[in-house]
């Protein structure tokens, strides 16, 4: 299935409510998104995943050198 959305003014967009359904999103909870290219990924996470990717994402910055790419891209 396809769905669209319009980007609003303000760079809003409304999740549909087939796909809120599906993630079991409610108003109020915190939704991440992965971005892969041109393909965005939405999920929708918990205060405690929140908590845990804030405090992990800060430690995860010392990786994403031009080096590190090197030295890891074939694993």
């Amino acid at each position: 299935m396809a769905f669209t959305s319009r980007i609003s003014g303000k760079g809003q967009v409304t999740i549909p409510k087939k796909i809120r359904e599906t993630l079991g999103a409610s108003p109020g909870d915190l939704i991440a998104y992965e971005v892969n290219g041109n393909i965005v990924t939405l999920k929708r996470i918990g205060p405690f995943d929140a908590a845990y990717h804030a405090s992990l994402s800060q430690t995860l910055d010392e990786w994403t050198t031009a080096e590190d790419e090197e030295a890891f891209h074939d694993l």
